[in-house]
């Protein structure tokens, strides 16, 4: 008789298209572990300047390597032409996390393609993708819509970060530069709040099953982050997390919900206790929640909450309209005055301290995440090197 065979789940993060490249890019700069990283793109300028573990130029003799010039049609048609390599590149994943931009050509048109390649490899899919902002017009907007909805067909579970809620985090001295640094940090930790379910050890251990039997065929899915320090610092970010301004609807109708909850050497039980409750009281009273705990002392006094809702009724969550924040704000008892580095807070709560000195977003760090260095990650062995790179001052 054979000894058993210890697995780890293999897992793709396959960014698509140029928004979806600048996305798979920052996760390894910020040096997201346990994941394998593929960049896919019709320009190969763009390619060149990834250090993903895998590049693929689509569309070689259809755009010469110069992009899909914002044409769906075209990034569609350059992604079917490479069918059988991404076949090649996608196979033997236990789940693939496709990202994109939607709104452009490669991302909005290759990124269905891709998806259903990786549902046909028997891998769990889940697209998570940034929906444009206001100002990038109504053209990009609409393919944006006809996207998504091309690829929520394609997917397991989708997940939408409309942009626009982003500038409820921030202020109007923002550039155009960081509002897009922002967005693909939120796509950062919207895989990277999943992944951490199932690569990080646990103190309440999550595996792969718990995640697939909630994302398995979920259709739409949102994702709420919160992080918090001092008195009630738990219930606070969990308070977060479920009331996020990047939700665009609810989770009151979700019937799977995956909870994370990490926290330093000194996170009580208590404290998981009264995260966990709020989560599912936010819930469908009905709804399977599943929930870890992961000791991380890199995070110090922070306690970060993860929540992703699926299952809802119809595939699809009732949707909420986006609200502009007042000039000033009420700090709610429930958070403490140390509160800071929030990635999302209650509508009534926008204050001075989730953003910093440079009126910049603040969101938690990852699970490990080395904010003084660039580590590259290796996958081949558990070693990663530092090279010279900082972090941008927006991550500190």
């Amino acid at each position: 008789m054979s000894a058993p065979q210890n697995y780890l789940a293999l897992i793709k993060v396959v960014g698509v298209g140029g928004g979806g490249v600048n996305a798979v890019n920052r996760m390894i700069d910020v040096g997201l572990k346990g994941v394998e990283f593929v960049a896919v793109n019709t320009d190969a300028q763009a390619l060149v300047l990834s250090d993903a573990d895998v590049k693929l130029d689509i569309g070689r003799d259809l755009t010469r390597g110069l992009g899909a010039g914002a044409d769906p049609a075209i990034g569609r048609k350059a992604a079917e032409d490479h069918e059988e390599e991404l076949r090649d590149v996608l196979a033997g994943a236990d789940m693939v996390f496709v990202t994109a931009g939607e709104g452009g050509g490669t991302g909005t048109g290759g990124a269905p393609v891709v998806a259903r390649i990786s549902r046909e490899l028997g891998a769990l899919t889940v697209g998570i993708v940034t929906r444009p902002f206001a100002f990038e017009g109504r053209r990009r907007a609409q393919a944006a819509e006809e996207g998504i909805e091309e690829l929520r067909a394609e997917v397991d579970t989708l997940i939408v970060i409309p942009n626009d809620r982003l500038l409820q985090l921030s202020n109007k001295s923002i550039s155009v530069v960081d509002a897009f640094k922002h967005a693909d940090q939120v796509l950062l930790h919207g895989v990277s709040g999943i992944t951490d379910l199932i690569t990080t050890p646990g103190l309440i251990n999550l595996d792969f099953a718990d995640v697939r039997s909630v994302m398995k065929d979920a259709g739409a899915a949102l994702m709420g982050i919160g992080a918090a320090r001092g008195e009630n610092r738990a219930l606070a970010a969990a308070e977060m997390a479920v009331r996020s301004p990047l939700l665009e609807a609810g989770i009151d109708g979700a019937r799977g919900i995956l909870m994370s909850i990490a926290g330093g050497s000194d996170l009580g039980l208590f404290e998981i206790n009264d995260a966990a409750r709020l989560v599912a009281e936010a819930g469908h009273p009905d709804a399977t929640i599943i929930f870890g705990a992961v000791i991380d002392d890199s995070l110090g006094d922070e306690v970060r909450v993860t929540v992703i809702a699926a299952g809802f009724e119809n595939g699809l969550p009732a949707a909420r309209p986006v609200k502009r924040p007042a000039p000033t704000a009420v700090t709610p008892s429930l958070v403490s005055p140390d509160l800071n580095d929030s990635t999302g807070v209650p509508e009534f709560e926008e204050t001075e301290r989730d953003l910093d000195e440079t009126g910049e977003i603040k969101l938690p760090k990852a699970v490990g995440e080395n904010t003084n260095s660039r580590p590259r990650v290796v996958f081949d062995s558990i070693d990663s090197i530092d090279d010279e790179l900082d972090v941008p001052d927006f991550m500190k």
